[in-house]
């Protein structure tokens, strides 16, 4: 770990920002009387609002330095990662237009509560119980990815995600949604003018400029965003953007707890429907200024204005910033990636304790007082910081070469799918049973599990000594990761469906 330890003014800068955050939490505190003030801010949320909680929550860590990582990369490096973003689009589209309705009737606080009303509360349930589980360990990934940052101002990796993970709880046990809001917005604001000022610094290292940067990135085919091949294995092209891309989308916009509790803030169908599809356009922006990043710091060592050393992809928009950036901007850049962790974990936080009231304890207790439900609320929200906190120890400690913004995107498309597949479902006229929606959940289960095996090396060392016919040593195999949410969600359909024919 290199010796770059903050200067009191970067300090001071890092530190004004936490305890803003944490007093911001506290500000809200008073207004949570229930839990319709707790977790959906009381249904009285502007599109605009809405629009940048949406962005901010998915913006997290893994966008601010894994998505840069994949524009440095050296071997193959580029544009193309854009392509999801054309699929994010379509994907929100159809959600706006078919599952949004669903949620927007009635005084709903969890997206699983619509599964309650069309097959019961044992499908709600488990619906419930794989977003809890999936919103655990992918935001655990992120609080690890921001902790490799945080590692370089003196701290360890363990102290870093502690850190992390401590401040968030607060400011979201304090506060609830409003709070969430609010500190998205400024949040949002932070990062994006912490990745403008970044790319900035970036162009004055670099002798020539903006016309350097344009020379190397196009002899290193970095500006190249556009794949028309058909390869189930190629995790950027245009066919896996917009199919699989969609669907993905589609699952964690239209299936996702975390995403879902912002549409319910929203004062109308209208304002949600808003805030959902444009928000796909501004993560396609946002996407194009961070792989540009990226690109800048591959020309920057290609000068060599900047040497990363042994640093992980993941790693090298960190160490760029605690090493190459002058007193101050050091401090902004440091907020600027606490804010990106913060404004996801601090959703997740709230969407957890949500949904675990919502979809289990309320159910089971119906008598409680609103103030026992709010401070209840309040206790999960310390219990799934924790957990988050576990993930993010055990990543440290198992290590892996694998982009972090393809191991959390790996996670959320391998459970997402499966209650897209439930919604899915749900919106037909034809009722189907709960032994047949859990049927096809169980089956897609097993099916998106074996889809996902080739891509563990063990695996597929494995299944090219075993079958080299199918998978053959020279050629990548395994199902690319955008494809997982389709498998997912088609199988459980698809099953759900026969067997319901069937038995009728």
């Amino acid at each position: 770990m290199p010796d770059a330890r903050l200067s009191n003014i970067d300090l001071a800068i890092v530190a004004v920002y936490i305890l803003g955050m944490t007093a911001m939490g506290a500000w809200f505190t008073r207004k949570q009387k229930d839990l319709k003030a707790y977790f959906v801010g009381d249904r009285n949320v502007g599109w605009f609002m809405v629009l940048i909680s949406i962005v901010a929550t998915e913006t997290s860590a893994v966008t601010f330095l894994s998505v840069p990582g994949i524009g440095y990369n050296p071997v193959g490096g580029n544009l193309m990662f854009l392509q999801l973003a054309f699929g994010y689009i379509v994907g929100r589209c159809i959600v706006a237009k078919l599952l949004l309705p669903l949620y927007m009737k009635g005084e709903l606080f969890s997206a699983y509560q619509v599964l309650r009303e069309k097959f019961g509360p044992a499908v709600q349930r488990v619906a419930s119980g794989l977003f809890l589980i999936t919103r655990t360990i992918a935001d655990g990934l992120r609080l690890f990815l921001t902790a490799l940052v945080i590692q370089y101002i003196g701290l360890d990796v363990i102290t870093s995600i502690v850190l992390v993970g401590i401040v968030t709880i607060i400011y979201t046990f304090l506060g609830g949604m409003k709070a969430v809001l609010w500190t998205d917005l400024i949040q949002f604001a932070i990062k994006i003018a912490g990745a403008i000022l970044a790319g900035v610094c970036i162009l004055l290292q670099l002798d020539g400029g903006w016309n350097t940067y344009i020379e190397i990135g196009t002899q290193a085919d970095k500006f190249a965003w556009l794949d028309p091949v058909f390869d189930l294995t190629k995790a950027y092209s245009l066919w896996t953007g917009l199919l699989g891309g969609a669907v993905f989308s589609m699952a964690s916009h239209g299936a996702d707890q975390l995403m879902v509790q912002r549409y319910l803030c929203a004062k109308s169908l209208t304002q949600a429907r808003v805030a959902l599809v444009l928000s796909g356009f501004t993560i396609l922006i946002q996407f194009l200024l961070f792989l540009m990043v990226g690109i800048g710091l591959y020309a920057a060592k290609q000068t060599g204005a900047f040497d990363p050393g042994t640093a992980t992809n993941d790693e090298v928009f960190g160490l760029f910033i605690v090493s190459k950036m002058p007193v101050g901007i050091v401090g902004i850049l440091i907020a600027a990636i606490l804010a990106a962790a913060m404004s996801t974990l601090s959703s997740s936080l709230n969407s957890s304790a949500n949904a675990f009231i919502t979809d289990f304890y309320k159910p089971l207790r119906p008598n409680r007082t609103e103030a026992q439900y709010v401070l209840l609320s309040r206790m999960m929200t310390v219990v799934w910081g924790f957990a988050q906190m576990g993930v993010a120890v055990i990543a440290y400690r198992s290590g892996s070469e694998r982009s972090v913004v393809e191991r959390v995107l790996s996670v959320a498309g391998l459970t997402t799918g499966l209650i897209l597949g439930l919604f899915l479902l749900g919106r037909l006229k034809r009722k189907i049973s709960s032994e047949a929606a859990i049927a096809g959940l169980l089956t897609g289960a097993v099916v998106v599990g074996l889809a996902y095996l080739p891509s563990l090396a063990f695996a597929q060392e494995w299944l090219k000594q075993t079958l080299p016919r199918f998978f053959p040593a020279d050629k990548k195999t395994a199902l690319a990761f955008p494809w997982y949410a389709p498998v997912g969600a088609g199988t459980t359909f698809a099953v759900a469906w026969l067997l319901s024919r069937f038995r009728r």
